[in-house]
């Protein structure tokens, strides 16, 4: 766009961008640092976008306990959150990365609208990062259409600015450090390079859900995905202490602490199931043990998420990967229950998991050894093609109500902050 091609020149224009301070009186000079954190997906929502953001925010509050700042407030598809200064950084940045619903965050400066203070601003910036050590560009972004500068013209005026101020080289298309002038109608944001964030919708959106949790690598995956997808969790454990070692359940506390970061407040029910897998295997054929076995832990979440409201039981599953993963095997297990069976990973191979496991950090506790319970009184040869008669033809043999409420009269619950959670109270239920 040439100068003119706007209808005046761009040094009446500059003049115009200087004139707009009144805009912008609030924001006054830029002084305390902010952190903008944006949106990608809840801005595609309509009329309850609002209730989105708000949830949102309180996310972040939950993230941001015990680092000082001011309460965040709501600029559009954004979220303003003032810090006490750039040193607590560092901590926002680790806990912003744990909000999901964020596409990216980056460090910032409020001012007002006109060109001078938008050059204060970014001069501020500059003293609070320090100078580019490589190449740099300016993106400008508005809002406000009725700005008097478009954002060509923002960018190669602030450009300049810090080229002047830093001796920096520009570089468009691979900088190490993009500048960020985003013009609102009553304010401006100027900031530094974003920082990606987790994306998704914020955790509660989506309602809740309960997790079959176990000390491997799928689960923990599945419920990644689950909260990315705005989802509450309420985990759920069965093991078989005291017939094999109790690593499982120190492992699946740890993996709670892990996920914990995500969501405000966690639950977590551990339960033994070591004796009703006894009493099964005693009665039924060795084939469909491991059948009987998944259909019973599948009840047991049935009954924990009909306590808690939940709308769905997520697991693990993946199709094919084991033998109680066939697709005959699936839908029979699922017969128990008529909640919606989620399997975020029902697509994927062995591999993808353990890589997304890597990337969350999940994958150091889920490596280390432990007996799953699936493996006590287990067949050297599975049924992987069962029919849903032949399930229900060996539950004729117990009680299989009777089981859960035996195995759910010994969990243990545990509530709010995972970190003083005491793996000793699970191990003593298990063992009475």
């Amino acid at each position: 766009m040439t100068e003119r091609q706007a209808g005046r020149p761009l040094v009446a224009r500059e003049v115009m961008a200087s004139n707009a301070v009144a805009m912008g009186r609030r924001a006054g000079k830029a002084s305390q640092p902010s952190v903008v954190a944006r949106v990608h997906e809840i801005a595609l929502k309509g009329a309850n976008r609002p209730w989105f953001m708000h949830t949102l925010v309180r996310n972040i509050e939950y993230a941001l306990r015990g680092v000082p700042h001011e309460r965040p407030r709501v600029r559009n598809t954004r979220v303003v959150i003032p810090i006490a200064g750039v040193e607590v950084w560092p901590s926002v940045r680790e806990r912003l990365a744990w909000v999901f619903g964020i596409a990216n965050f980056s460090l910032a400066l409020e001012t007002g609208l006109g060109l001078e203070e938008l050059q204060d601003g970014l001069g501020r910036l500059l003293e609070l990062l320090g100078p580019p050590s490589g190449g740099y560009r300016v993106r400008a972004k508005r809002t406000n259409k009725g700005y008097p500068m478009t954002s060509p013209e923002l960018e190669r005026v602030l450009g300049q600015y810090v080229k002047d101020r830093t001796g920096a080289p520009v570089h468009l298309t691979a900088p190490e450090v993009t500048y960020q002038i985003e013009i609102l109608y009553d304010r401006a944001l100027v900031s530094g390079t974003a920082v990606k964030g987790p994306g998704g919708l914020p955790v509660g959106v989506s309602g809740r859900v309960v997790v079959l949790l176990s000390g491997g690598f799928d689960s923990p995956v599945a419920a990644y995905r689950m909260l990315k997808r705005g989802c509450f969790l309420t985990l759920v454990h069965c093991h078989a202490y005291p017939y094999v070692r109790p690593v499982s359940i120190e492992k699946v506390v740890e993996i709670a602490r892990h996920l914990g970061r995500y969501q405000p407040g966690v639950r977590l029910s551990i339960v033994p199931i070591g004796d009703a897998q006894r009493e099964i295997a005693l009665v039924s054929e060795p084939g469909l043990r491991v059948l009987l076995y998944r259909r019973l832990m599948l009840r047991i979440a049935a009954a924990v998420a009909h306590e808690h409201g939940a709308g769905a039981i997520v697991t693990g599953e993946s199709l094919g990967q084991v033998s109680s993963q066939t697709l005959e095997n699936m839908r029979v297990i699922g017969a128990v229950t008529d909640l919606p069976l989620l399997r975020p990973l029902v697509g994927f191979n062995k591999d993808e998991i353990m890589a997304e496991a890597e990337q969350i950090g999940t994958a150091p506790v889920s490596r280390v050894p432990d007996d799953d319970c699936c493996t006590v009184f287990i067949p050297r040869h599975p049924a992987t093609h069962a029919t849903l008669a032949q399930a229900e033809e060996a539950e004729q043999a117990f009680d299989a109500q009777a089981l859960v409420d035996a195995c759910l009269a010994q969990r243990t619950d545990y509530e709010g902050d995972p970190a003083g959670w005491d793996v000793t109270l699970a191990l003593a239920a298990a063992a009475r």
